[in-house]
């Protein structure tokens, strides 16, 4: 049981900065400006359903790809963990969006979006970054030694991405109310606490790695 929580507790605090549901429900509620409530709600749905599985087959089938690539999981462990300490000292230090962020708010949006996958789904709230940390968080799971272990350790982490789902759902359904309650200076400060917890998430990765990297060295 104290491994399901920790693996609940290391999925979403890993992915919400990343996918920062609250921080892009302003980014969410300029490109719905023309939608009616209903139709905003229905779209939030919709994202958070899209995002959920998008995660969680990363999640769950990234040691599997990654082994088909031939590329041994210590070495994802370091990769991926100094990619996710880089992307929360990014955030801490400076707030930079990620990159596929920054791009979605300088392209020229249609006058109407009707469908949830692009670009509210891809990449406003799923983009490469928060695959990646996927992929990465999904090889942790590798040493554990019985089938049941394993198991409940990938529902702890799939009920991690439900909630996260869900307040993706909440984020952008609610996204008018959110906006004028925290206002610029709330979302800052919520992003970069988040961003301090997400560097030692991605140190720890990485010396996991670095650790069996040594192991196999010494012998």
């Amino acid at each position: 049981m104290s491994d399901s929580i920790n693996a609940f507790l290391l999925v979403f605090a890993a992915m919400f900065p990343i996918v920062d549901p609250i921080g892009s429900a302003p980014i969410f509620l300029s490109l719905t400006a023309d939608h009616t409530p209903e139709e905003r709600t229905r779209l939030a749905r919709d994202v958070a359903i899209n995002s959920f599985f998008m995660l969680l087959g990363s999640l769950l089938f990234g040691s599997e790809i990654i082994e088909f690539f031939g590329i041994e999981i210590p070495v994802v462990q370091v990769a991926g963990g100094l990619i996710i300490a880089w992307m929360g000292w990014e955030l801490l230090n400076e707030g930079i969006e990620p990159p596929e962020r920054q791009a979605l708010n300088k392209e020229k949006q249609p006058a109407r979006i009707e469908g949830s996958f692009y670009p509210l789904t891809l990449p406003l709230t799923v983009g490469p970054g928060s695959i990646a940390v996927a992929l990465t968080l999904g090889t942790q799971r590798v040493a554990d030694h019985t089938l049941v272990h394993t198991a409940m350790l990938a529902l702890a982490a799939t009920a991690s991405l439900l909630a996260i789902a869900v307040i993706v759902y909440l984020s952008y359904r609610f996204a008018a109310p959110i906006v004028r309650f925290l206002g610029r200076v709330g979302l800052d400060v919520l992003v970069r606490l988040s961003a301090f917890i997400l560097i030692c998430i991605g140190v720890q990765i990485a010396w996991n790695g670095i650790s069996s990297l040594l192991v196999s060295v010494g012998h």
